[in-house]
């Protein structure tokens, strides 16, 4: 693939980790808030199955209580939490290619290159979910608390005084558990599955393809990976809605409260996690490809 001068910049540079990090900033922010009234009754779901009873019977239950506009509830705390993870998520995931590819050698990265995705993925968003967990906390909150406040400027400081800073970070341990399986699954299935569309399936090289015929691998292989990510992030994901709906519980308590069943991914459920995770991963991804790879 060539470029017109100017257009690009060296790999590993300042500037390359800049821009991928502003790619990961309006991706991340922007596909993330679009999909909120699917991920807001998610959540429902998850936190009160009886009530919100399947994705559509969610649809229809929060339109009749808080009409349209209630189905924009969390956007503020999505798109500001999101866009910082979406910093550190595409900005460090490349810094720590470079750097542990740096300590391995060139031959041994490209030999065991699925380990240095994992490795890289995994480094990365520990450090974004620390940037994204008061944001999600509050997120949460807003979307599955009855009666709570409905703004992010009125949510921070109630939780701040009802609970302290636990009230931000009590769900950081889940969210590592939900976020980093899912960030390794992610960008290793998205890179292998890149790697073997165009070996297997592309009728010509990717350098002969147009920007076009690279944004629809893109998209298939963000699809694939989204099916992966959802199913090995769900159980963890459950948890980070309880604990941050219910005050003063703990990860343990709202583990055991769920039990191994109450875990496992039920048809609604897998419906509007799917439905999540499809859809972000793959606007996501060629929103990416198109700010930063063209």
């Amino acid at each position: 693939m060539t470029f017109p001068e100017g257009d690009s910049c060296e790999f590993g540079s300042a500037k390359y980790f800049a821009l991928c990090g502003l790619g990961g900033i309006l991706s991340c922010g922007i596909t993330h808030t679009g999909i909120v009234p699917l991920d807001l009754v998610k959540c429902r779901i998850q936190v009160d199955p009886a009530k919100y009873k399947s994705v559509v019977n969610g649809f229809k239950v929060t339109l009749a209580e808080d009409g349209v506009r209630g189905l924009g509830k969390g956007w503020a705390p999505t798109f500001f939490g999101y866009s910082a993870q979406g910093l550190c998520k595409f900005g460090l995931y490349e810094v720590f290619k470079v750097f542990y590819s740096g300590i391995i050698g060139e031959e041994n990265s490209y030999l065991y290159r699925t380990w240095l995705y994992l490795a890289a993925s995994a480094s990365a968003e520990f450090f974004a979910d620390i940037g994204l967990s008061p944001m999600e906390a509050a997120k949460v909150k807003i979307q599955t608390t009855p009666g709570f406040v409905g703004t992010l400027r009125e949510a921070l400081p109630l939780m701040y005084k009802n609970e302290g800073m636990s009230a931000f970070y009590k769900g950081l341990v889940p969210l590592w558990m939900r976020q980093i399986p899912y960030t390794m699954m992610k960008f290793a299935c998205f890179e292998r599955t890149v790697e073997l569309l165009y070996a297997h399936v592309v009728p010509k090289p990717r350098a002969d393809c147009t920007k076009g015929e690279q944004l629809i691998v893109t998209f298939a292989a963000g699809y694939i990976a989204g099916v992966f990510c959802a199913i090995v992030s769900h159980p963890a994901d459950t948890v980070v809605s309880k604990l941050n709906q219910e005050k003063g519980s703990t990860a343990m308590d709202v583990a055991k409260k769920l039990g191994f069943m109450g875990e496992s991914l039920t048809a609604n459920e897998m419906t509007g996690l799917l439905g999540v995770s499809l859809i972000s991963l793959v606007m996501r991804r060629c929103l990416y490809w198109q700010l930063v790879v063209t």
